[in-house]
Order: structure tokens, then C-alpha cells, then sequence
């Protein structure tokens, strides 16, 4: 006799497809009942780890009974750890699985509350939201970063945190309250104006405190204290963490996992463009200190990163930190060498990137340089499939992506006006908010947090950031090594940038011989020993 029992379902191959994204995953049992509710970094690795052989043979009596009821899965992604915490939290209140055991005491996240009915108010922790006149912000996430953003706050705005009652001898006279007086100094009314100014930061109006954090650590970075440079980094992690608004997931909205066609699609309807965005080009710059600001470029095709065409770049004619000149400087580099290699392509041979636009846009011509890259394009690959590996990098994006707001996007795209290519689709997705600004538009377009079409842009925003930074740190660690020269008597900056430009590097200079030294320009036979006996030492 037949049994009536479902067979259990081999779920490995659906594993296969869960991406390396942070989230929350949900087993279901047979009943399609959710019976457990975790958050995982790495959603592939967590989730397939239940389902190796040596997990169930390692797992407690729990475990093991949770993984022999499990007949499906479903995994949620997210934008970053917190978000999959605050998630997990919510989801195991809303299904109350038998199998979790944290959140089950309805424990929830901390927020911040503030009286004002109080003579001297104090921003304090708590872990319910009360009807009862105080104002709260919250939750967050991040119980650390939390505490240290108010002990920020409790010395850039010298209000009173922790404690109760009015401020206590001590307070009255600490130095930490010097802004710009102690406490014992003012009235309870000016230190009122001081607790508004703190719950404005708190509320996400903190982007020129932040960014004289930032300057901060620049300057420590361009002055070699890195030491400092770190702490102020850390410092700028827990108050963006802090004052960063929280999604807040409702259960239709909860995201879905990656599908990079559809999310093309999704794209193209958003922005309402007369050809799919195929192909993308995103830009980012990276300003961490003044030596390097550095630039990238990544492409993703078909929704999907195409690393062979991604680009680097050092800006070359910007003085100091200016995001949108820099801007400015990489995408004329970038569209006028495209522009080259579309002149090269159809045999024309310009003497320079400038020539190229001329060349490719004949004064009696009636196509725009835009238009004959177009045809170009055509002409070598029939129906916009490439087919040459080499061509890939002289083909005109769909769309272009900078990272930034309306002052990146307006850099660009005078650019881009500059080349011939006005009509080329561009936008700018500005990070704090995921605003979506677009030429000869004033307001931005934002889309649901859930949608295919804005975790693309993330996703292509965020790996150039990556890219970017990637860069940044290896040109950062090329400079602390050779910054040992400054330290070796008789090498000014001069002789150093000599050897450096004969060596290439002091790892390669260290394997130079006194001889091979002496013989660079500037440096004779007494110096080079000199060099060479202090990096032996060094």
C-alpha cells in the first residue's frame, strides 16, 4: 500500500541558488509552518551549512530534530548587518518559532530618551517607547556605537547623558561640559538650546558634524598619525551607524533574492529609458586624504559585474579635495579615450584624446558623436553583441551612474555635453537617502526599498565604492612604505622622488647594490652609502 506521506524534498541544488549577500533565512517544516527564523553575514555559507553531512552528525539533540523537520527555505537580503538583525528580530516576533529561543522574551532594541519636562534634561537609554511626554529616538541596532555616539555628544554638545536629576557637583565642573562653558556658567535655558542642537544630530541633521570628522581624519592621515586617523574613523562609523535612518520592514516589502535580468528590466521602467541599460558604467571617487584622491569605474553587464572592463584612476589637474571637479576629470578622461578608440576603430587615427571628438563629429556631418559611436558599434557587432573582447572597452554605456547628488551629476554631465554625448542616459544616486537625480530634473526620483531596480543601483554603486577604496588602500600602503626616505639623512624630497622614479619602489631599491644607487642622477658614491646601510637597518 502506497504511502500518503510527501516525500522530503532534496533542497542542496536550491541552496546553490541563495546569494553571498547578508539576510535572514526561515525554515519551514512539512506544514509550511516556519520553525525557525536566523540571520546570517554570508547567507550561501550559513544556509548550506545545514545541509552538509557533517553538520547534521556534529549538531545537538535541537539542532538536529530542527534540521530533520526542515522541508524548505526561503532567505531575505538586506543592505547590511544591522538591517538583518532589526529583520530577525521582527520576523521571529511576527511567526514565534518553536525552534528560536532569542527574542522570545520580547526584548527589544535600545533607543534613546530625552525629558523635556525635566530642568536640566538627560539623554538616556532605554528599551520601551513611553506615552509619556519624553521624546525617543530609536531603535539602533548597534548598542555600542550607540553608547559611544552619546559620550560624542556629551563632549561636542555638552549635554548630560546617563544619571538623573538635575547635573551633580562634579558635572557642574567637569571639563567635558566646556561647550563653549561649563555647565556651572550657564542657565538651564541655555543649556536647553544645547539639548536641541543634540536631538537634531540625532534625528540625521549631522552631516557638518560628520564632516568636520571626516576632515579631521584627513588631516591626520595626510600628517602620518594614522594612530588617530583610525580612532577618528571608528568614531565615524558609530555615529553614522547611530544617526543612520533604520528601514523599517513591513512583511510585503521584504526583499527579494537577486535576479539580475529582471532587475535590468525593473531599471529601464524606472527611469523610463528607450533602450535597456545593458550595460553601466558607475563612477566613484575616493578622497580619504589629500596625496591620493583616486577614481573608479566598474561596469556591470546584463546586471552582472563585467570586471574586465573596469577602470582605475588618479586624478591628475585637481588641487585638494574637490569631489566635483574630480568628477568632472575622470569622466572627460574616460568618454574622450572611448571616443579614441571609436575614431581607431572606423581607421581614423587622431594624433589625441580631444581630436578624437572632432574626428568622430566631421564639421559637415550631421551625426553627433553619439550617433556615429552608435553606428559604429552596429557596423563591427551586429544587433549590440559584442563580439570581440577588445571592443568591449570602446563601446558607449547605456547608462552612466555617478556616485553623488546633483553637484557630480551636473560635473558630468557639462562633460559629456562637452564631447558630443549630452544625450547619453546619466544619473546620480545620492548615498543618505537613495535619491535618484536626473539631468533638467528638480526633484529627485526614489524608489521602494524593495525594488530590483534600486538594489541594482546599489549593487553597481557600492562595488565601485569598493573598487575605489580598494585602490586608495594600495597607494596608501605604497606611501607609508616609502615615506621611510623622509627619515634617511641627506635624501631631500627631490633625491627621494629620484630614486624612486629609477627604483620604483624601496622594496627594489633595498635589492640595489651602492653601485646601482651612485649611478642615479643626483646621488653620488658617499649617499648611496648612506642609503643603502640605513635600509638595511631600517
Amino acid at each position: 500500500m502506497a504511502s500518503s506521506q510527501k516525500e522530503k524534498p532534496d533542497l542542496t541544488k536550491k541552496v546553490h541558488e541563495v546569494p553571498h549577500k547578508p539576510g535572514v533565512y526561515l525554515m519551514r517544516d512539512r506544514f509550511n509552518r516556519v520553525i525557525y527564523v536566523g540571520k546570517a553575514r554570508d547567507l550561501r555559507k550559513r544556509v548550506g551549512s545545514y545541509f552538509m553531512p557533517s553538520k547534521l552528525a556534529q549538531a545537538d539533540i535541537k539542532t538536529r530534530a530542527m534540521l530533520d523537520a526542515v522541508w524548505d527555505f526561503e532567505t531575505h537580503t538586506v543592505q547590511s548587518e544591522p538591517e538583518s538583525l532589526l529583520l530577525e528580530g521582527k520576523l521571529i516576533k511576527e511567526y514565534r518559532p518553536r525552534y528560536n529561543i532569542s527574542f522570545r522574551d520580547d526584548k527589544r532594541f535600545l533607543v534613546v530618551k530625552v525629558d523635556p519636562t525635566e530642568e536640566w534634561p538627560r539623554f538616556r537609554l532605554a528599551r520601551f517607547k513611553k506615552d509619556d511626554g519624553a521624546r525617543y529616538f530609536g531603535p539602533y541596532a548597534h548598542a555600542g556605537a550607540l553608547r559611544q555616539t552619546l559620550n560624542f555628544m556629551r563632549k561636542k554638545f555638552g549635554v548630560l547623558t546617563f544619571g538623573r536629576g538635575s547635573p551633580t557637583e562634579r558635572e557642574l565642573k567637569s571639563a567635558t561640559y566646556q561647550v563653549p562653558t561649563r555647565l556651572s556658567e550657564i542657565s538651564a535655558g541655555l543649556y536647553r538650546e544645547r539639548v536641541a542642537q543634540a536631538c537634531d544630530f540625532l534625528e540625521g541633521h549631522s552631516r557638518e558634524m560628520i564632516t568636520a570628522v571626516e576632515d579631521e581624519m584627513r588631516k591626520s592621515a595626510d600628517k602620518l598619525d594614522f594612530e588617530k586617523a583610525a580612532e577618528l574613523r571608528n568614531m565615524l562609523d558609530d555615529l553614522r551607524r547611530t544617526t543612520k535612518p533604520m528601514r523599517r520592514f513591513t512583511r510585503h516589502s521584504l526583499p527579494s533574492t537577486i535576479d539580475p535580468v529582471n532587475d535590468v528590466q525593473a531599471l529601464g521602467d524606472a527611469l523610463q529609458l528607450t533602450r535597456l541599460p545593458s550595460v553601466m558604467e558607475c563612477f566613484d571617487i575616493s578622497n580619504i586624504s589629500t596625496t591620493h584622491v583616486v577614481a573608479s569605474m566598474v561596469c556591470f553587464r546584463n546586471g552582472v559585474p563585467d570586471k574586465d572592463n573596469y577602470r582605475r584612476y588618479r586624478i591628475r589637474t585637481v588641487e585638494g579635495q574637490d569631489d566635483f571637479a574630480s568628477m568632472a576629470e575622470v569622466v572627460r578622461r574616460r568618454y574622450s579615450r572611448v571616443l579614441l578608440g571609436i575614431a581607431e576603430t572606423g581607421n581614423r587615427k587622431p594624433e589625441s584624446d580631444e581630436q578624437a571628438v572632432v574626428l568622430t563629429a566631421p564639421e559637415f556631418s550631421q551625426e553627433t558623436a553619439q550617433e556615429i559611436a552608435e553606428r559604429m558599434v552596429s557596423e563591427v557587432s551586429p544587433q549590440s553583441e559584442i563580439r570581440d573582447p577588445k571592443f568591449t572597452a570602446v563601446r558607449l554605456p547605456d547608462l552612466i551612474i555617478v556616485d553623488g547628488g546633483k553637484g557630480q551629476l551636473s560635473s558630468a554631465c557639462r562633460e559629456l555635453q562637452r564631447l558630443g554625448l549630452h544625450e547619453l542616459p546619466i544619473i546620480g544616486l545620492a548615498k543618505e537617502y537613495e535619491e535618484i537625480y536626473r539631468p533638467a530634473r528638480a526633484l529627485p526620483l526614489v524608489l521602494p526599498p524593495d525594488s530590483g531596480a534600486l538594489r541594482l543601483l546599489q549593487r553597481i554603486r557600492d562595488e565601485a565604492h569598493r573598487f575605489a577604496n580598494t585602490y586608495h588602500q594600495l597607494l596608501m600602503k605604497k606611501r607609508i612604505g616609502e615615506s621611510i626616505l623622509d627619515d634617511c639623512p641627506g635624501v631631500s624630497q627631490n633625491r627621494k622622488n629620484l630614486l624612486l622614479r629609477k627604483f620604483g619602489s624601496v622594496n627594489r631599491l633595498r635589492k640595489a647594490s651602492v653601485e646601482q644607487i651612485a649611478a642615479t642622477e643626483g646621488i653620488g658614491p658617499k649617499l648611496a652609502e648612506d642609503v643603502h646601510r640605513f635600509l638595511e637597518r631600517h
